[in-house]
């Protein structure tokens, strides 16, 4: 019988949507006349049904007492099984005749099984079940020549269930002075480019994109402006901003905030190493309206005023 292929008792979740129920009532009743436990989901949406299928045998994963497995059809038995997989632990594959379902089994331990209600004979879909519930994981199959798997493969199998099972699950973040995270809270050492004389920037994420950008004692930038509005924070020093587009300036220290509109022109003195976190929507972009030579009489000339 097909259940002495597993050490634990079988169990099928089946259901399909409108272009398989069909065939998949055929082959529920292939697995009752097995004595094999079924439980039939019916007929929904193929998402739904993959979805619903891949998430219950997923939970059943571990259950040491029953080997949960599913059954799902569709019109190509492609949509039902992208839905399955989904799930961790869930290894989904549409299979149109015996020898597909041999090597699904044996190669990647498919415990879901996914047919084409448009495409599949009733007559071929038995066959592909029976391959299905009768192949165990590592057996010989059309993929290994029909002959035992070299014990290298053999290995490699075994360790690809594991390391399958691993996929999408978060890494944990290393404490080491490459770690991107690690640098931001200690000292926010990104990788730095030099944006103008005495200004350096260090992009640390993008869209929306945000940055440190650092400047030197006495560095100027000249009036200029962005395609986007940005958002800074001053973590460090102080400077003196002067939004020529609504003429206007505000000078900014430690803890201050200012928002200047995209396209705004405006020009920027530092009067200690200072440090300021900046936020923007798109990719960077700097047009100058004037050289610094122009920057700096127009700053001495503000302080005589």
């Amino acid at each position: 019988m097909a259940q002495q292929s597993t050490k634990r008792p079988l169990k099928i979740i089946a259901g399909a949507d409108s272009f398989g129920c069909n065939l998949k009532d055929v082959l529920v009743s292939q697995l009752r006349a097995l004595n094999i436990q079924v439980e039939d989901l019916g007929t929904d949406k193929y998402y739904s049904v993959g979805e619903e299928i891949g998430r219950r045998v997923s939970q059943a994963a571990d259950d040491p007492a029953v080997e949960t497995r599913g059954l799902v059809a569709c019109g190509t038995g492609v949509g039902v099984a992208i839905f399955a997989n989904k799930f961790p632990g869930v290894y989904a594959a549409t299979c149109l005749n015996p020898d597909e379902a041999r090597n699904a089994r044996s190669i990647n331990n498919c415990n879901v099984l996914a047919v084409s209600g448009m495409n599949t004979t009733p007559e071929v879909a038995s066959d592909v079940l029976k391959t299905f519930l009768e192949t165990p994981f590592k057996s010989p199959c059309p993929a290994s020549g029909s002959n035992p798997w070299p014990d290298e493969i053999d290995q490699f199998l075994e360790n690809s269930i594991h390391e399958m099972n691993k996929i999408g699950t978060p890494k944990p973040v290393e404490s080491s002075s490459d770690c991107h995270l690690c640098s931001l809270v200690k000292s926010r050492e990104f990788n730095a480019v030099d944006i103008m004389p005495g200004g350096s920037i260090s992009i640390v994420r993008e869209s929306p994109t945000s940055a440190f950008v650092r400047f030197t004692a006495g560095s100027v930038e000249p009036a200029h402006h962005h395609t986007f509005g940005h958002d800074l924070v001053v973590l460090k020093g102080s400077k003196r901003v002067w939004n020529l587009s609504k003429g206007e300036k505000y000078d900014l220290g430690i803890g201050d905030y200012l928002f200047t509109p995209a396209g705004d022109v405006h020009r920027v003195k530092y009067f200690e190493d200072t440090e300021f976190f900046i936020k923007w929507e798109g990719q960077w972009d700097l047009f100058l309206d004037e050289d610094h030579a122009a920057a700096n009489a127009a700053i001495d000339k503000d302080k005589e005023n």
